[in-house]
């Protein structure tokens, strides 16, 4: 994985991670928290359509994954139409498990790359749904 992917990558995780620190320590509230929080998990979401929406498109696709690239845009957008709730939490965090295997056996990557993005999905995937738990257990 190119090292500047890695490191935006991992600065992506900032707020993920910030959030409920801030909240803890007293910062901030916990519903401006949860609020921050879900707004930008839901942001993030969105973003992983356009991997799906990229890949289908050069790759002269016009199967599922063409189709399938909206629905983390779609999720997102219910998410934030609902609201900062714990179960909204818990909808994105599973989103996030569900894009990470779906690109697992989907994208046409080469495969040097595809095992470096994964990878690297892995890790990242993992400190978000971690802190998504850590957002619900703070809300309870």
């Amino acid at each position: 994985m190119p090292y500047p992917a890695l490191l935006l990558g991992i600065a992506g995780l900032i707020p993920f991670i910030a959030l409920p620190i801030l909240s803890l320590s007293g910062v901030i509230g916990e519903l401006a928290a949860l609020h921050y929080f879900t707004q930008y998990s839901a942001v993030l979401l969105s973003f992983f359509g356009g991997v799906h929406w990229f890949d289908a498109i050069a790759s002269r696709k016009t199967n599922h994954q063409l189709y399938l690239a909206m629905l983390p845009t779609i999720v997102a957008w219910l998410a934030l139409a609902y609201g900062a709730d714990v179960r909204v939490l818990g909808v994105l965090s599973i989103s996030y498990l569900l894009i990470l295997f779906y690109d697992k056996f989907t994208l046409a990557l080469p495969k040097d790359l595809i095992l470096s993005y994964i990878s690297m999905r892995v890790g990242l995937t993992t400190v978000v749904v971690l802190c998504h738990a850590v957002m619900i257990f703070l809300m309870r």
